[in-house]
């Protein structure tokens, strides 16, 4: 595998036009092409750049089989600004939380997920039910919850209302609680204070997880 074998190898590694190539190399996307077949091979300038550019030595565009100790683990990612390595950390799933009728399996430990967010959470709850479409909440989702024993009214949060558990946005006023879901076919839960056997904020909802299908 030569340098015409190794550029093209590279491009379709993260996906890349060759145009995008080209703006990297510092050069037009004909090219480009010409490297890839093997028309003209490319200055040391523009392979020092490709290089640079994805942290790899100039050898292994160069060489015969310079890129294939390079694909036995994900070469990094390029340099845009809106590109960010993540660093996985462990939440504890701790059940499944209704975004419909209250259930409680909130204390059922079903172990743990990979959270790719510097965002501070505690715990996280598997959604069941469309209540919460509208909030882009989907039946299967994680939510990851911050535990904190109060909210601001209009956030959604993890409550236990006597003794079921539930995921809504909560609304708290002097002598009723209102639970609203965010699907207009479920109507507000209005809980006035003699209906309130127990009532507690598990914590507040700050991100989901969907599955792309």
């Amino acid at each position: 595998m030569g340098i015409s074998e190794n550029i093209k190898l590279l491009r379709e590694m993260y996906n890349l036009s060759q145009k995008d190539l080209g703006v990297i190399a510092g050069v037009s996307d004909k090219a480009v092409s010409t490297w890839e077949n093997g028309l003209k091979e490319p200055r040391m300038g523009a392979i020092q750049k490709i290089a640079d550019h994805f942290g790899l030595q100039k050898s292994n565009i160069i060489e015969d089989g310079g890129l294939e100790c390079e694909t036995t683990t994900p070469p990094p990612l390029p340099q845009f600004d809106n590109i960010h390595q993540v660093a996985p950390v462990k939440i504890p799933i701790l059940g499944r939380i209704a975004c419909g009728e209250p259930i409680f399996e909130a204390e059922d430990f079903q172990g743990y997920t990979d959270f790719i967010s510097k965002i501070h959470v505690d715990f996280c709850l598997i959604a069941q039910g469309d209540s919460m479409i509208n909030a882009r909440i989907h039946d299967g989702d994680v939510v990851f919850i911050r535990q904190q024993p109060e909210v601001e009214n209009g956030e959604i949060a993890a409550v236990s209302i006597n003794d079921e558990v539930t995921l809504k946005r909560i609304y708290i006023y002097d002598n009723q609680i209102v639970l609203n879901a965010e699907n207009p076919k479920y109507a507000p839960m209005i809980y006035s204070l003699d209906q309130i056997e127990s009532f507690r904020i598990l914590g507040k909802a700050v991100a989901f997880q969907s599955k792309i299908v």
